[in-house]
């Protein structure tokens, strides 16, 4: 679309904006809703505090940075088309899944908002797993408001909402209570191809905490889930005021549902039909793998989740990929600072990256483990960072960057094992996207060679679940009678689009499963160094 269709498409408010709250950045999309190009993008980057033993976000921290990534799409919009933002066709709101926010019935939050970071519910979600038949992970809603039942703490009897933080912000955008189903697949239990919480499970909780006479019954403080597609309200004054203080957008244009990150990065990436998968790397790593059918058996590493428009889908999360990785190459950009090097953040990683594929088979012997916090599949409440070498190992730079690079994608490899290995699971295409895929065939190279199967990197996804966000409001506005969300997908936005893919290598393969062995053998390495690093 050249610039002057674009400025039309601007006027005509025939746009979708999307906007994902993401662990490290808030990021703005605005595209033409009639085949999703992207029109204008703005950011805010923002970081979780770890305050009284909870990973959190503030509410003004939030509230700010709303503001502000949208403030920075609107000076995109002036730079390139020398106009500003009145009406929008449609929005849509994402962020990460899981966590927990309570709110009392005047809306106030009743205790910090606890991300998905957190580790702190293995006593609840290890019952509700045994109680249910299925997996609950720690990160999600009803572990957490199980665990601050056990915990006794003095909020839970106030409670009259609990909520994601895409469904809170929609809320405060809209003044409705609702959720799109993959964001809600990560609160509690969906029926497969419905958006419907499993009632029976809904009753057993109900019944388990009937003694503590609290004032609510869990449905009725959870909001209504939606599928894709369907209506979830109208931007509200307030909510216009929220994004835009200058009070220039006006009120009025609808919202999708919020959705989470897992779903969006589905969209993003045309993964939401059977034997279709993807894996968005960033500060977490997680895969979703669009199922065929229902396991054989319950994995406590494996999360059931849906698509956004109510598949079923397993889905293999990791809290930690790409944080240790980013803080080494901090490192090398603080040196070649020192040297006075002109390298672009960008042109660093590149080089760094690269430099991986000479690394020996071996990697020299090398070992890391990036976890800034816990990892469930491996077994970790807690996490630090570690890096541990052979006084014999070849110590360079190569076997360096791909021994760290290698353990981004480890822990997700041991989840994905079960899927692949043990459960034979088809996947046709791994779909990748997220910051670890920026840098051209390198992670990609290694995820391929480590799950032994395609993966593929989109340019469409690059700008990410903002831009997937943006995608499902133009979806929800413009769909016809009986569009499916794949036909959606695959008919107006990617029409034909399949990525640049590369196949599984031997020579990685064989250096991956090298290392894999070492990672799993030098777990104790890593509960030594929690055991007696305290933090």
């Amino acid at each position: 679309m050249n610039p002057t269709e674009a400025k039309q498409c601007i006027l005509n408010a025939n746009t979708a904006l999307g906007i994902e709250l993401g662990s490290t950045r808030i990021k703005a999309v605005l595209v033409a809703a009639a085949d999703g190009s992207p029109l204008a993008t703005g950011g805010h980057d923002w970081e979780n505090r770890y305050a009284d033993g909870v990973w959190t976000y503030r509410l003004s921290d939030i509230y700010e940075g709303l503001s502000a990534s949208y403030a920075s799409l609107l000076a995109d919009v002036r730079k390139k088309y020398g106009m500003g933002l009145k009406n929008i066709g449609s929005i849509g709101v994402s962020a990460m899944m899981h966590g927990y926010m309570a709110f009392d019935k005047d809306g106030q939050l009743l205790t910090p908002f606890r991300t998905w970071r957190n580790t702190s519910t293995g006593e609840a979600a290890l019952f509700l797993t045994e109680l249910f038949n299925y997996n609950i992970p720690q990160r999600w809603s009803i572990a957490h408001l199980y665990q601050a039942i056990l915990n006794q703490e003095a909020h839970v009897k106030d409670i009259d909402y609990i909520t994601t933080l895409a469904a809170f912000v929609h809320w405060r955008l809209t003044g409705e209570k609702v959720i799109g189903v993959g964001d809600a697949s990560g609160m509690f239990p969906i029926i497969a191809g419905t958006s419907a919480y499993a009632p029976q499970m809904v009753e057993k909780f109900d019944r388990l905490i009937s003694d503590r006479a609290y004032p609510w019954k869990l449905r009725d403080i959870m909001p209504k889930t939606l599928l894709a597609g369907e209506a979830a309200g109208k931007l509200t004054a307030e909510g216009a005021r929220l994004l835009d203080p200058s009070g220039v957008l006006v009120p009025g244009m609808a919202l999708c549902a919020p959705e989470g990150d897992a779903g969006t990065g589905m969209v993003a990436t045309n993964s939401v039909e059977k034997r279709t998968g993807n894996v968005s790397a960033g500060t977490s790593v997680f895969a979703m793998i669009v199922l065929e059918e229902e396991l054989k058996k319950v994995y406590h590493e494996i999360d059931m989740v849906t698509t956004p428009d109510g598949s079923l889908v397993a889905m293999a999360h990791c809290n930690n990929c790409s944080s240790d990785l980013n803080a080494w190459v901090k490192l090398f950009a603080e040196f070649a600072d020192m040297l006075d090097a002109t390298l672009t953040p960008d042109a660093l990683f590149e080089l760094l990256y690269k430099k991986a594929l000479e690394a020996d088979t071996d990697t020299g012997g090398m070992l890391a483990y990036n976890y800034f916090s816990g990892e469930h599949i491996t077994g970790f409440s807690e996490g630090r960072p570690l890096f541990v070498r052979k006084a014999d190992g070849d110590f360079n730079l190569a076997n360096f960057m791909r021994t760290h690079l290698f353990s981004s994608i480890s822990a997700l490899k041991i989840g994905l094992d079960i899927l692949i290995k043990d459960e034979g699971v088809k996947v046709e295409c791994i779909y990748g996207h997220g910051g670890l895929f920026k840098t051209a065939g390198v992670a990609q190279a290694f995820l391929a060679a480590a799950l032994g199967v395609p993966v593929a990197v989109m340019e469409s996804a690059g700008e990410g679940g903002a831009w997937g966000i943006a995608l499902l409001a133009a979806y929800t506005r413009t769909k016809k009678a009986d569009e499916s969300l794949a036909d959606f997908l695959t008919e107006r936005i990617f029409v034909g689009e399949k990525g640049g893919q590369v196949l599984p290598d031997a020579e990685y393969a064989k250096s991956f499963e090298i290392f894999i062995e070492r990672y799993k053998e030098g777990l104790a390495i890593e509960r030594a160094a929690v055991e007696n690093l305290k933090i």
